[in-house]
């Protein structure tokens, strides 16, 4: 495999079996506190695999057009990055 998401990639198959797990808990009517306890680590993680996808996009898409020296796709990858960057931050 060894492309530019195989870490990214194994985050997510740890979230999504967070996410079973947290599905599990409310099954077996665990005490919220710790379903809640079990959210926030799985939010946290899915903020750091939002951040490395975003520095994946940076550093490869965005580098590229800036090397093309295409000036439309330059500023449209520019304006795309400013609008990501804002959405990741929520």
């Amino acid at each position: 495999m060894d492309g530019k998401f195989d870490k990214e990639i194994a985050r997510m198959k740890r979230i999504e079996g967070q996410a079973r797990g947290i599905q599990k808990m409310m099954q077996d009517e665990r005490y919220c506190i710790d379903i809640l306890q079990q959210m926030a680590a799985m939010e946290a993680a899915i903020r750091a695999a939002k951040s490395k996808v975003l520095d994946i996009h940076a550093g490869h898409c965005v580098e590229e057009a800036l090397r093309g020296g295409d000036i439309d796709e330059q500023r449209e990858k520019f304006t795309e990055l400013v609008g990501l960057i804002s959405k990741v931050g929520r």
